[in-house]
């Protein structure tokens, strides 16, 4: 039977303009495992400021989107896609958005005695800010995160806790390498990354983000396979059929006009969105339509 979950606290930002949040509370636990007792992700206003000289939960946060500063203990670090930053008990620290591209992130407070060695172990020690090579598998662990939070059922505070523990693992494992060669590698897939994500729509090959990104296309492959586990193409087509797949859900724009503005033929869009989608644009559609009636 479904409980009804507790109101939020108002440690809880309210400068937010989207939000989606869950709190559990302290739950019972053993004395060595921490426990979630909150999390969310929310997309800040343009007043947006934390500003605080400690926080009661050890807490991982992780930038999805937009760009700002943090401040922790007592040095500045520039937040983008990818950044996760911890703090807690007797950590001071500040968060400001750039005002032209608000952040939006996730964040989840733990709890218990445990906590703070957990996120130790995990290389996220309190009071440091990071960069993690796959953004999108942390994403996804946060959504996960915040789907059993916000479950409302017995057993959602020891799911909660379970996700945690396997979004502190994923993201010792994906976090920035440390030695000075790894670290220039790490920042040339990044700005490659972020090229590619700002222009997908009119990039067609990988040799074209290479040329964009004056680096040999032998060596973009071998970052991204190394970062992002896959090449770059296969990355280039899987935001393509994500915004296809976007334009197709708005019921506006029929399979053939999509593949054209993608710059693919039929056969090639069709096999494309299969791959990533699990079904072909026709099918997807179909279902679409099924879900709406």
């Amino acid at each position: 039977m479904p409980q009804h979950a507790p109101e939020l606290p108002a440690y809880m930002s309210r400068e937010v303009v989207e939000a989606r949040r869950f709190y559990l509370g302290l739950q019972r636990r053993r004395a060595d495992e921490p426990c979630v007792v909150a999390g969310g992700w929310e997309r800040s206003a343009p007043d947006y400021r934390i500003e605080r000289g400690g926080f009661r939960y050890c807490t991982l946060e992780f930038v999805a989107r937009g760009r700002g500063t943090l401040r922790i203990r007592g040095r500045n670090h520039a937040l983008a896609r990818g950044s996760v930053f911890t703090y807690g008990p007797g950590v001071a620290h500040a968060i400001t958005p750039d005002p032209a591209e608000p952040l939006s992130k996730y964040f989840v407070n733990f709890a218990g005695p445990g906590a703070e060695a957990a996120m130790r172990a995990s290389g996220v020690a309190l009071g440091t800010c990071q960069t993690v090579t796959a953004a999108d598998e942390v994403q996804a662990a946060f959504e996960q995160l915040l789907f059993a939070g916000r479950r409302g059922t017995r057993t959602a505070a020891r799911i909660a806790a379970l996700q945690g523990r396997i979004l502190m693992l994923l993201v010792s494992e994906v976090r920035q390498p440390g030695t000075a060669r790894a670290n220039h590698a790490l920042h040339s897939f990044l700005r490659c990354q972020r090229h590619l994500e700002d222009n997908f729509l009119r990039l067609q090959t990988a040799e074209e983000l290479a040329a964009a990104c004056h680096v040999a296309p032998a060596y973009l492959s071998r970052l991204f396979v190394r970062f992002a586990g896959q090449p770059p193409y296969r990355l280039l087509m899987r935001l393509k059929m994500h915004h296809a797949a976007g334009l197709l859900d708005g019921g506006q724009s029929l399979v053939r006009e999509v593949a054209d503005r993608l710059g693919l033929d039929a056969f090639q869009f069709s096999r494309a969105f299969k791959r990533v989608h699990g079904l072909s644009p026709q099918a997807f559609v179909q279902s679409r339509h099924s879900a709406g009636a």
